[in-house]
């Protein structure tokens, strides 16, 4: 069910992982970021859409992560852009004869019968240094930055105030870092938080990959969770007080701290392999 955030811009949230897909409205038709999780939750979708007269006229992808490229056929046969290196990572990942089991291998078992895996990952790259979506719509500004995976965007709708954040500033899950593939984790998070940062301002909304549509205020006070968070991976220390790990956690979501603490032994083993 497509919910109203904004003057023209909509959430639909998945139910397994609480992803949110967005809808902004064009003159003719609409911007749709990040559509998932199953062929059923993204028929739900593009039925939402032909109800609202506004069909799919243009795809975005924040970030190369399973959950965030993928499409159905139901959605239309439109662009679907994304930064240049998000593209290239799916390229470099769809050139493998065996890419769509190893992708398959890394669903959730809950619903890896149901994603449909067709269309996975057929993004455009932008051309680098592109900074806003081309389509006929409200402006929507690209932020690409280095942090969370290759490639990775935000979006600012900037007629509207929204700010579409990927998998950052999330009330659900902790930051979560490149531990495996950057050379900087922890830098280029916060070089990431640096860069959203300049351009909340005007920030009226704020919409995670995953979790709750923040509000006024919300923009920044996630960003400033996120960074207590990530410097007290930097300097060893525990996150006291992050309400998305301990007693103050949402019920259900417990597992989280299994992130936190994948990450905490990762970057332990980078430590101590650069010594």
């Amino acid at each position: 069910m497509l919910r109203q955030v904004a003057d023209g811009v909509h959430v639909h949230q998945s139910e397994l992982l609480r992803n949110n897909a967005v809808v902004v409205q064009g003159r003719a038709g609409a911007l749709l970021v990040d559509p998932g999780l199953t062929g059923a939750e993204m028929v739900c979708l593009a039925n939402d859409l032909r109800e609202l007269g506004r069909p799919v006229a243009a795809g975005f992808a924040t970030h190369p992560d399973w959950d965030h490229v993928l499409w159905h056929r139901d959605l239309g046969d439109v662009p679907r852009y994304g930064t240049a290196r998000c593209a290239a990572f799916m390229r470099n990942l769809r050139s493998d004869a065996d890419w769509a089991a190893s992708v398959a291998q890394g669903l959730p078992p809950e619903i890896a019968d149901d994603v449909p895996l067709e269309l996975f990952g057929l993004v455009t790259g932008l051309p680098a240094g592109t900074t806003r979506i081309p389509w006929d719509g409200p402006r929507v500004r690209i932020v690409e930055h280095p942090a969370h995976a290759t490639g990775h965007a935000a979006l600012l709708v900037e007629e509207r105030g929204v700010l579409v954040a990927g998998d950052m500033l999330s009330d659900l899950f902790v930051p979560m870092l490149d531990v495996e593939g950057a050379a900087d984790p922890i830098g280029d998070y916060l070089v990431g938080l640096r860069e959203i940062e300049a351009v909340a301002g005007d920030v009226d909304v704020v919409v995670p990959g995953h979790g709750s549509v923040g509000g006024a205020g919300q923009a920044r006070a996630r960003i400033d969770l996120d960074r207590a968070y990530v410097h007290a991976l930097r300097d060893g220390r525990d996150p006291d007080g992050d309400p998305r790990l301990g007693p103050t956690v949402e019920p259900g979501w417990e597992w989280v701290g299994d992130i936190h603490t994948g990450q905490v032994q990762s970057l332990a083993r980078r430590a101590t392999t650069a010594r």
